[in-house]
């Protein structure tokens, strides 16, 4: 995986605590550059000296003072998003090249989400508690809301790369999909992915969703709500005007809308907690306006044990884990594997940070 004709750069990575496997993985992809890996203890300060000499850094969280960073061409985060970042001078200066991990989540979340889908509609819970009390069941208890998802639509708030491989999937399922976007996107162009994809993976040119919807006001919201929508999912980050997007009145507009006989709509939310109005899901899936919910996210994390959001009926939740896998390192790596070509070539940078790029 080397980069073959790229000038050799000072690569330091930084990462607290590394397999064998993926060091290997990591020495593999750059080997044509001469690279420090430098796994600090919790705590513990990144030796100044590492960041003066390297040319290309690595890091979630670990960033140079601007005066040891002289020789910086990227910066390249682990993290998806930059909001921990944001204030860092480095960032303010706006001298280095900044590049995301966007893009290497869509596998991972896609299949959590799909997976908490199947369990529900598929009665796995009761299935697997059966197996462990040794009880083969009579098949005909299971008839009732046993249901699968070919012809069912999902509404998507959020068609970035999470939103486009969670499409992907749901239509070899059989099922519609519906985007949801903040700004317009009326064009082929403007619906193009042309941040890094996961090969294989994703809708680089957008064209899995029947329709194409977008708005952050109320009016917009609400009319992509009444679609029908079997599934809703929630991929949006958080920002002041997304902040309780979805409370009572979407739930109830959701539920009211819905044309299914086997279940109502179901909601994942994979996003931020604060996206919604926790305690007006509670109510919903309290009266049975809801079928469930998959969340991933809640507000606050960790959500405190006697919450009641643990035994709200049909609610699995899991501690903000659906992006993680063995591959989250590598991949993230290969983002910078091709940066450094483009870098060499003079090409603009892929999930550059404000399009800061070469």
């Amino acid at each position: 995986m080397g980069s073959v004709g790229v000038p050799r750069e000072r690569v330091l990575v930084i990462y607290g605590s590394l397999s064998p496997e993926v060091e290997d993985s990591i020495r593999e992809t750059f080997a044509d550059q001469e690279l420090t890996i430098y796994q600090p203890k919790p705590g513990e300060v990144t030796p100044p000296e590492l960041y003066r000499k390297a040319t290309i850094l690595a890091t979630f969280s670990h960033l140079p003072k601007p005066e040891d960073a002289q020789n910086l061409k990227i910066i390249h985060s682990f993290s998806a998003g930059l909001d921990h970042l944001i204030n860092n001078p480095i960032l303010k200066e706006g001298k280095i090249a900044i590049t995301s991990s966007s893009g290497i989540h869509g596998p991972p979340i896609a299949e959590w989400t799909i997976m908490n889908w199947i369990i529900a509609s598929r009665k796995h819970f009761q299935i697997y508690e059966a197996q462990k009390a040794h009880r083969w069941d009579d098949k005909d208890q299971y008839l009732r809301g046993n249901h699968d998802q070919a012809g069912k639509k999902v509404g998507i708030l959020g068609y970035g790369s999470i939103g486009r491989q969670i499409g992907r999937v749901s239509q070899a399922l059989g099922m519609s999909v519906y985007a949801y976007t903040a700004s317009p996107r009326k064009t082929p162009e403007s619906k193009r992915d042309n941040g890094y994809i996961v090969p294989g993976t994703g809708d680089a040119d957008g064209s899995i969703p029947v329709s194409w919807h977008h708005g952050l006001d109320q009016e917009s919201l609400h009319s992509f709500l009444s679609l029908g929508l079997d599934h809703l999912v929630i991929s949006l980050p958080l920002t002041p005007q997304t902040t309780k997007f979805l409370g009572a009145e979407e739930f109830a507009l959701l539920s009211a809308s819905s044309t299914s006989k086997a279940a109502k709509p179901y909601i994942t939310n994979i996003s931020r907690g604060k996206v919604l109005d926790q305690d007006a899901l509670i109510e919903a899936l309290n009266a049975g306006h809801l079928s469930g919910a998959a969340l991933d996210v809640t507000d606050p994390e960790p959500l405190p044990e006697d919450h009641p959001l643990w035994d709200t009926p049909n609610v699995q939740i899991s501690p903000h884990l659906s992006g993680i896998g063995r591959e989250y390192l590598p991949r993230s790596l290969d983002i910078l594997r091709i940066n450094l070509g483009r870098l060499a070539r003079g090409e603009p940078l892929i999930n550059a940070y404000g399009g800061k790029g070469y």
